[in-house]
């Protein structure tokens, strides 16, 4: 089957650690959008991978005041799919079975230095996620043939799995971001898919949800812009198709820190107890973004048709603290 004849496959995949704030709102929308106008499918994903950061009830939350502003999904935790379960935490051997593979491929090994020993390694320069880029002599020379099964057979770990990574620059083209290049052994060297404590990784969870679900776009913050490269190549080594990337801007707030769940003021929620209509939200989300030139009231069905990544802004986006103000008198 030729790229021309595979069904475009969105996604949305929040973690249940709140409610939606303007910036997973504007996520949201925009990844609807762009799979909507091109006649493809959508999919809702809990990342509950991280089980102490999930806070009861905040995953029907988040997906309710979705619902709210008028958007809407064809496969997910609460209708089903052929994916299913569409829940991270319920997706265990999933992970698994991907850990296998990189095994035997001899793309993973077991690493016993925490994130104390690296910060301690030499003065190397540090990487993007700030540590130094992990040293490759520190990779096992050679590992015996059935360590996996015994890793996996023993009830006392005291290692992590690090994927071993590609030497040479890793590029792909952004749809909002351009062209962007990275060398990952340069940034990160080989990273974790398994912590110690046996929690998987966000970039292994990620990377194998998308792959079994037929995604083909993958719309999100350019907070994560960072993680992209890395993904790609965990895809590549899981026999994978790389999907296109789309990294927004970030909503930021007058002294230019990322809105999160702890701006209450602009939450969904909150914004709705003030009074705002979703149609007055999805017409700022939509204006301050670039898709239309004027501020109006809209429901996300009305963009359809006449959006194009091409008008999708790439700069950051300031909002001030009186936003929720503005927008009550917007939809008045």
């Amino acid at each position: 089957m030729s790229l021309a004849e595979v069904q475009p496959r969105g996604r949305y995949a929040p973690s249940p650690t709140g409610g939606l704030h303007l910036g997973s709102a504007l996520v949201a929308l925009i990844s609807w959008l762009s799979v909507r106008a091109q006649g493809g499918a959508y999919i809702w994903r809990i990342e509950d991978i991280d089980g102490p950061r999930v806070i009861p009830g905040a995953a029907e939350q988040q997906m309710h005041e979705a619902q709210w502003l008028g958007l809407d999904w064809d496969e997910g935790p609460q209708i089903g799919g052929p994916y299913s379960p569409y829940e991270q935490s319920k997706r265990s051997s999933h992970y698994e079975r991907a850990l296998e593979q990189l095994a035997s491929s001899e793309r993973l090994f077991p690493c016993t230095f925490s994130r104390k020993d690296l910060k301690e390694l030499a003065s190397a320069p540090h990487g993007n996620d700030w540590l130094p880029p992990y040293p490759t002599e520190l990779r096992p020379k050679q590992l015996p043939v059935k360590w996996f099964e015994e890793f996996n057979s023993s009830d006392e770990r005291d290692s992590a799995l690090r994927f071993r990574v590609d030497e040479g620059a890793t590029s792909f083209r952004d749809l909002v971001q351009g062209v962007m290049t990275e060398s990952v052994s340069d940034t990160v060297g080989d990273f974790v898919l398994k912590r110690r404590d046996g929690v998987f990784a966000y970039q292994l969870a990620v990377v194998v949800d998308d792959i079994e679900m037929g995604v083909t776009e993958v719309v999100r913050g350019a907070d994560l812009l960072d993680s992209t490269a890395r993904q790609i190549q965990l895809i590549q080594a899981l026999g994978g198709s790389v999907p296109t990337y789309a990294h927004l801007p970030l909503i930021v707030d007058e002294i230019g820190e990322k809105l999160s769940k702890r701006n209450e003021s602009l939450t969904i929620s909150q914004l709705r107890t003030q009074g705002v209509s979703p149609s007055a939200i999805v017409g700022w989300l939509a204006n301050i973004i670039g898709l239309t030139d004027e501020l109006q009231p809209i429901h996300p069905n009305g963009l359809i048709e006449a959006f194009s990544w091409d008008r999708v802004r790439r700069d950051e986006i300031t909002v001030s603290d009186d936003l929720p103000e503005q927008l009550a008198r917007f939809a008045a």
